[in-house]
């Protein structure tokens, strides 16, 4: 999500190479699901992986390209990826795929998803799909944007697909039936914006706990970068709180000061998620003791090659972890660490009753 064209390829070319050596150099090579190619995580753990090889580690993240979070979820009810796969997750992704299946969710997640799965670290937090942006000066709030043109992300997309249909139905009474809502890439829905096909439309930015240091995508700087005043569209305190007593969901309130984010010239309220690693429960203790070790080793080396890399601190990675969903492994790493009882200072993920 923050590389530029030349440096895409020349890291492709880089992992392509370095993957046929994977197996010679390492114990355990582990699958790694994803997200979309240019999404950010895609490029930042490929760079880890290239470290991995390179340092002839035990265990070796192999990032794949995916769909997104929720084709991810899915995808790891299949038995054959519990003891060999990792994946990006979030912890509202794990809370609703358990309630798969329900009138709200069936759309997203067709089935019950009921496998508690184990944390291994935290990694990034999101901003976008919990609030909008615009160009139209009349739209104040989600409630201005009703029957109104509406671009989110696709239906395979958490934060941009997913989250925003929840909140925008849940807290706005805001559907597909009242208004003209349309689930696309998210390089097209910036562009529909652009165009003025379009009224409101989700964007991106990454954030870590402090919020001190945030993540610009590439859509927002192509917002950025258009003559004209962006505005941005706040999701309040009390609808998150709303969202989160339906789903029993652990959205964070938030408000970013004015100025942290291109053009914002006011305050923005808004939900963010904790972006996690996870595995199935069954994946092997030793295998996960390995791959958080080396990434809290390899964190501060890789700040200066990724953009995300710059997030990972011992409070991102512990935030969100308890003695109940953290992987035994991760948690024995951690324990090594030094920074195990630093965990109890953050509101845990937690599993709908």
């Amino acid at each position: 999500m923050f590389l530029s064209k030349k440096l895409l390829g020349i890291v492709g070319f880089g992992v392509t190479s370095l993957l046929m050596f994977t197996t010679v150099f390492a114990q355990t090579s582990v699958p790694l699901l994803l997200c979309p190619w240019g999404c950010g995580p895609t490029e930042s753990d490929q760079m880890l992986m290239n470290m991995q090889i390179r340092d002839k580690k035990a265990a070796v993240f192999l990032p794949q390209e995916t769909p997104g979070y929720i084709y991810n979820i899915r995808e790891m009810s299949n038995e054959r990826h519990w003891k060999r796969t990792a994946f990006a997750t979030e912890d509202v992704i794990i809370q609703l795929a358990s309630q798969g299946g329900s009138p709200e969710l069936k759309e997203f997640l067709p089935e019950p998803l009921t496998t508690k799965y184990k944390l291994l670290y935290g990694a990034n937090w999101h901003g976008q799909g919990k609030f909008l942006v615009t160009f139209d000066p009349k739209i104040k709030t989600p409630s201005d944007c009703k029957g109104k043109r509406i671009s989110l992300g696709l239906r395979g997309q958490s934060d941009w697909g997913v989250f925003p249909r929840l909140i925008l139905e849940h807290g706005y009474g805001i559907t597909p039936a009242n208004t003209d809502i349309r689930h696309m890439t998210p390089a097209a829905l910036t562009q529909q914006l652009l165009d003025g096909s379009t009224d409101c439309a989700v964007t991106a930015f990454g954030t870590e706990p402090s919020q001190t240091k945030f993540l610009i995508s590439p859509t927002l700087r192509q917002l950025e970068a258009a003559n004209r005043q962006l505005y941005y569209i706040s999701v309040p305190k009390e609808v998150i709180d709303v969202v989160n007593k339906k789903f029993q969901t652990t959205f964070i309130s938030s408000t970013i000061p004015a100025g942290k984010l291109p053009k914002q010239d006011a305050p923005l309220s808004l939900g963010l998620v904790r972006e996690f690693k996870a595995v199935h429960p069954s994946f092997p203790d030793d295998v996960a003791y390995e791959l958080v070790k080396t990434v809290a080793t390899y964190a501060p080396q890789l700040q200066d090659k990724h953009p995300l890399w710059q997030i990972v601190t011992k409070e991102l990675m512990l935030h969100g972890l308890s003695e109940e969903n953290v992987h035994p492994g991760a948690k024995r790493a951690f324990v090594e660490l030094g920074w195990w009882n630093d965990h109890k200072k953050y509101p845990p993920m937690t599993y709908p009753k």
